[in-house]
């Protein structure tokens, strides 16, 4: 299911280049800027689950920068790329410290903006790819996160303080789990959701 999302997204951002490099209107090209780019501060906060008997994986919040760069298809539709690495200590409730870990999650959004005379709200969804690296297994001995694709859900509002620069407030939900195996024993494999919300402030630039 998730390989059939996938090639469903990148056929509708491909889909949406192609028709986007077939227009032939010069007005509606100056209307708006091709490119613009944010970097926001965004409080990382898991919502986990798991499916171990008797026991709740706890997982921090964490407060990080991002990154992203946006590209005008038309005024309304567009792509955003989003850059972050987060580190989350991991533990259970009542139970061992299982350490740290450090997410890569790259996430592609496809989004529909609206004008408002200086605020442009936009809603988004796609696709990210959760990289785990750096582990640190805390009381264990070892302990392994598979890398593994989500979905994000995004709404946001940017604010224009003039022709170049802009404000921006943007909320992402992260349908996100991982497989996490203890000690390199099979038997040990649990599923972990993570599902973060993150919410974020900043500044951008068109150009």
């Amino acid at each position: 299911m998730k390989k059939i999302i996938f090639a469903l997204l990148m056929t509708g951002l491909f889909t949406m280049t192609n028709v986007n490099a077939q227009e032939t209107n010069s007005t509606d090209d100056t209307s708006f800027n091709r490119w613009q780019a944010r970097f926001r501060v965004v409080a990382v906060i898991p919502s986990p689950d798991d499916d171990i008997d008797g026991a709740d994986v706890d997982i921090s919040t964490t407060f990080v920068p991002e990154v992203d760069f946006t590209y005008f298809f038309n005024r309304n539709l567009a792509a955003e790329l989003i850059l972050a690495t987060t580190k989350h200590e991991v533990e259970v409730e009542n139970g061992p410290d299982l350490g740290y870990v450090w997410l890569l999650p790259p996430t592609l959004n496809l989004q529909y903006h609206f004008y408002a005379d200086e605020f442009k709200p936009y809603v988004g969804a796609g696709i990210n790819y959760t990289i785990f690296y750096a582990e640190d297994a805390g009381d264990l001995d070892d302990i392994d996160y598979e890398n593994t694709i989500g979905f994000s859900l995004q709404a946001g509002l940017d604010y224009n303080l003039n022709d170049k620069w802009f404000l921006n407030l943007d909320v992402k939900k992260l349908f996100l789990n991982t497989d996490v195996t203890l000690n390199n024993d099979a038997s040990t494999e649990a599923k972990v959701d993570i599902d973060p919300l993150i919410i974020g402030f900043g500044v951008g630039m068109k150009f």
